[in-house]
């Protein structure tokens, strides 16, 4: 007959885990004396006195750390806020990166503190890296936008105030913010523009040099002086403060149109005064033309009737 053999089953993962903490859950048991040995109660206080003692060099070092390390950043802070202030970079900005940086050198220092403890920080750096990549990559869009804000800030094409036609808006710039740029337009709507939008299309700033010309076009016919209605429209311009007596204005024929002659009429003045200079100065030219009997003629037609027999 047979014998069979008796196999004995591997002690399973769980079963290894709960042996070793019961194991060490014994020891312990074990290293603590009983309510009546006051002897070894004695011993085990002195010990933990000792680990103490030892252990304050540590700790001392540790709040060492932190205090030097805070103070540090605060003072490197300070420094480059100071320089990025006397840089004239854009206040939002400034604040950002400070920000930014203060964080970074105390998320520095908290790392150094406790690695000073004895407390293995690679795990810890990892899952921050980790984080941040996820994070980074699902705010892909908004860090663009970011980025273009940056650079907005930096080489400030455009800022409050200014008359500008950005991201395909046309309007006076209320704010340049970190994400967005928001542009109050002539229709008085608020406009709130992605920074990426903006600095992806051509930057069109109105007010950035101080002064805008005004195109106009007045016509007279064939049969007027063209001495005489330059004069006049010179005299409109002269008459008008708002005009910039410096680049001065230009009256010049442009085109032999069909029905009319032609002038290019363009003044420069300050932004803001843009549009009241074109209302005004096409009011003005017209009540002058008039007075002075030249004719603005508009298109027409002549047509002949032959009667058929």
């Amino acid at each position: 007959m047979e014998r069979m053999q008796e196999t004995t089953p591997e002690p399973s993962a769980e079963d290894v885990a709960n042996e070793a903490v019961a194991g060490a859950a014994e020891d312990l048991v074990n290293k603590i004396p009983a309510a009546t040995d006051l002897e070894g109660w004695a011993k085990l206080l002195g010990t933990a006195k000792d680990k103490a003692i030892d252990f304050l060099p540590t700790l001392g070092a540790t709040i060492a750390i932190l205090f030097i390390g805070w103070l540090v950043a605060r003072l490197l802070t300070n420094v480059l806020r100071r320089i990025m202030q006397k840089s004239k970079v854009d206040k939002t900005l400034t604040t950002f990166v400070c920000s930014c940086v203060y964080f970074g050198l105390m998320a520095f220092v908290f790392i150094a503190a406790i690695t000073k403890l004895g407390v293995n920080t690679a795990s810890f750096v990892a899952i921050i890296g980790a984080a941040g990549f996820a994070v980074g990559f699902a705010l892909q869009g908004s860090l663009s936008n970011f980025a273009a804000g940056v650079m907005l800030m930096i080489f400030r094409p455009l800022k409050a105030g200014d008359l500008v036609e950005a991201g395909g808006v046309m309007g006076h710039v209320e704010e340049v913010g970190v994400f967005a740029t928001i542009i109050n337009t002539l229709e008085h709507k608020r406009a709130i523009v992605a920074n990426a939008t903006v600095t992806g299309e051509n930057i069109i700033n109105y007010t950035a040099n101080g002064k805008i010309r005004v195109d106009m076009t007045f016509g007279i016919g064939y049969s007027d002086d063209i001495d005489n209605a330059k004069k006049i429209m010179h005299e409109v311009l002269d008459g008008d403060p708002r005009v910039l007596k410096s680049p001065g204005p230009t009256v010049a024929v442009i085109e032999h149109g069909a029905s009319s002659v032609n002038f290019a009429c363009r003044p420069f003045v300050k932004p803001e005064d843009y549009w009241d200079v074109w209302f005004d100065t096409h009011e003005a030219v017209k009540k002058a033309f008039d007075k002075a009997g030249v004719s603005i003629p508009f298109p027409q037609r002549d047509v002949h009737l032959h009667q058929v027999s």
